[in-house]
């Protein structure tokens, strides 16, 4: 329904309403208030120094004091629980008319006993005789807070909104309506109203959110008839057996999840989360092998050049034979179209690259399977154009950031999930310690020891270079500086950020592999994917700037080998939360910390196939509530799968989200 159908919106207003992103009826109902104040007229005898509402009755004529030009204040005198009080508000002048001697009002505040004194925040011109609540919007261009509010309820008071959930659940749960929740939440009646109203809403966003998620998985299982896969078994098991290491028992399970869904019927949509260093990579590999025996190409996508070419080399050390081919934005023409014709004379085996894949002109002969590493660095059309290049494709998405199993089973709930906890054996654990910015000597000590023992380094830095205002922040040019001066110009150190051109950063990966640089200066460039087995050491400055995941996922650069590994954080605040890295390295561990810490914030980085941003709920406090959505919602898909006629709103939701699949 059009804003200008409702009376008292005009073409002023409703240019502040698309402001606020309102555009429709059911926009403006539902923009919701982000707190409420609660008021209850008291006794002033049983405050000191709180905010606290009182009645009272002006006694005399208030003095308006000018300060300067946009700043004054009232001053005038109140009777209230058998006493005269001294009041003062700021910025209010203009009430100044209104307050006359006698006049019953009601003033929000704080009392000072001592001086006898009430420093108003807020006066009402009529006293207040029960508990009121007053919901607080996000608001824009002088609207004001209690206009937006009649706006909204009267919208309520002149249309039918109809339960958007099915009956039998408000049944089930005994809700209360759609309609009087709304009300309820733009203009509680009383604290247990405005409890129902949360409820009924927060379930409300979570169940269509988890309908979303549950309907695309359970139709694709349905209507998506997968052809097996037929391979050799006993090739992929003399590939397990050729490797130079034995696989964790979790790396086996995934392995197998994965054969299995290549046997099966449905259509393969699965994720692999694997804390850093797991061995998420060799089961990728073997899904290839897999995948190639069965007579079908692979592509596997990568998020930076560094890793899709360490991808591209180790492929070629681990499956004998395979033809395989590297393609990125800095691949020449006359290779792009060589590597081009091949894959669509079915010359190739698999291809390896980053963005470059999802172009047009990439063509397979007979794409079976598609590999995205940290696929949450991709968003959902990016990954699906990709798989959109062959018929039925198998789907396996991987990712080194933990979350929570339970928030995996819901956020990531239209795929399977298989978990690498377990790491390879021969592994220590990497010794993490904290260091403020006073005791960086030790944090030199630590670092001059690694490299007199022959090994590398790398050095993290926030920033690409100085913006800082303030002078706190380490930029790499800074840090170059002074590792430099710390060293007397000793050590070789290079310096690798976003910034530099491909084949700049390309060389001094190398120098850094082979040895040649011993300290390597970087962003969080070298989060993913790098293996360099002969460094040791990962100091990270200005570590408060970093979320623990990405501390985590940057520890995850050391530690690669059957060497002693240190992790070492520079910062002088947020202690609580980086000792948090110094107590563990588990990565799982690691992640609930983050979230009962930070809260659900965006956790994920960005879209899946449902949306994250809720008007209402929250992921950490209502996380039982999602939980039973999830329940729900698959149940209520179940009884409706062929036919939603009888639910025109989830028939809409359906055909919002059919290109996903």
């Amino acid at each position: 329904m059009d804003l200008t159908s409702i009376n008292g919106i005009g073409d002023k207003t409703i240019k502040i309403l698309n402001n606020m992103n309102i555009f429709s009826v059911e926009d403006l109902i539902n923009y919701y208030p982000y707190k409420y104040n609660f008021y209850k007229p008291e006794n002033i005898n049983n405050y000191i120094n709180e905010t606290i509402t009182i009645n009272g009755i002006v006694e005399s004529i208030p003095k308006a004091i000018y300060i300067k030009k946009n700043f004054n204040y009232l001053s005038f005198r109140v009777v209230t629980s058998n006493k005269i009080i001294n009041v003062t508000i700021f910025n209010r002048n203009f009430l100044k008319n209104n307050l006359t001697i006698g006049k019953e009002i009601c003033l929000i505040g704080k009392y000072n006993k001592e001086k006898n004194t009430f420093t108003a925040n807020n006066i009402l011109l009529t006293p207040l005789l029960e508990s009121i609540i007053e919901p607080i919007y996000h608001i824009k261009n002088n609207l004001k807070n209690k206009q937006l509010n009649n706006l909204i309820c009267n919208t309520l008071n002149n249309i039918e909104q109809e339960n958007t959930l099915p009956e039998y659940i408000i049944e089930r749960y005994n809700f209360i309506n759609e309609h009087n929740a709304l009300k309820e939440i733009h203009n509680p009646k009383n604290i247990n109203n405005l409890k129902q109203a949360k409820i009924y809403l927060k379930y409300k966003e979570l169940f269509e959110f988890m309908f979303k998620i549950n309907y695309l998985k359970i139709k694709r299982n349905i209507n998506l008839n997968n052809i097996k896969k037929e391979f050799d078994k006993e090739k992929i098991k003399e590939l397990i057996n050729s490797l130079p290491f034995d696989l964790t028992q979790d790396q086996n399970k995934a392995i197998e999840d994965i054969l299995n869904d290549f046997n099966s019927n449905k259509r393969m949509n699965r994720l692999v989360i694997g804390d850093v260093g797991s061995g998420k990579t060799i089961v990728a590999f073997i899904a290839i092998y897999a995948n190639i025996l069965s007579k079908y190409q692979s592509a596997f996508l990568a998020p930076t050049e560094i890793l899709a070419n360490q991808h591209f080399i180790n492929i070629q050390k681990t499956i004998p034979n395979i033809n395989v081919e590297l393609l990125t934005s800095t691949t020449s023409k006359t290779k792009r179209k060589e590597i081009l014709t091949k894959l669509k004379n079915n010359e190739l085996d698999c291809i390896i690259g980053t963005h470059s894949l999802i172009n047009e002109e990439v063509q397979f002969n007979n794409l079976g399977l598609v590999i995205t590493d940290e696929q949450h660095r991709f968003g959902v059309n990016q990954r699906k154009n990709l798989q959109n290049k062959g018929d039925a494709v198998d789907v396996l998405y991987m990712s080194a950031t933990p979350i929570p199993r339970t928030y995996a089973l819901t956020i990531y709930g239209d795929m399977d999930i298989s978990e690498i906890k377990t790491k390879p054996s021969g592994r220590k654990e990497v010794i993490t310690k904290l260091y403020k910015e006073s005791d960086i000597k030790e944090c030199l000590n630590i670092m001059l020891d690694e490299i007199k023992k022959g090994h590398q380094i790398y050095v993290v830095s926030p920033l690409v270079e100085e913006q800082d205002e303030e002078g706190t922040l380490y930029d790499v040019e800074k840090l170059y500086d002074k590792l430099n001066i710390a060293f007397n110009n000793k050590i070789d150190i290079g310096i690798l950020h976003g910034k530099l051109k491909t084949k700049e950063k390309e060389t001094i990966m190398d120098n850094f592999k082979q040895g040649k640089i011993k300290i390597l200066v970087s962003t969080t460039v070298i989060e993913v994917g790098v293996d360099v087995k002969n460094a040791t050491c990962m100091v990270i400055f200005n570590a408060e700037r970093f979320g623990l995941s990405t501390l985590h996922q940057l520890r995850g650069r050391v530690g690669r080998n059957d060497l002693t590994s240190y992790c070492l954080l520079v910062s002088n605040y947020d202690k609580e939360r980086l000792n948090v890295l110094c107590s563990s390295t588990d990565g799982f561990y690691i992640s609930e910390k983050d979230f009962e810490l930070r809260g659900s914030g965006n956790l994920f980085g960005t879209e899946q196939s449902g949306e994250m941003s809720f008007k209402l709920a929250n992921i950490k406090e209502d996380i039982k509530i999602l939980n039973q959505t999830n329940i729900d919602s698959k149940e209520f898909i179940e009884k409706n799968i062929n036919n939603f006629s009888e639910y025109p709103y989830y028939q809409r939701i359906i055909d919002s989200i059919s290109f996903i699949d």
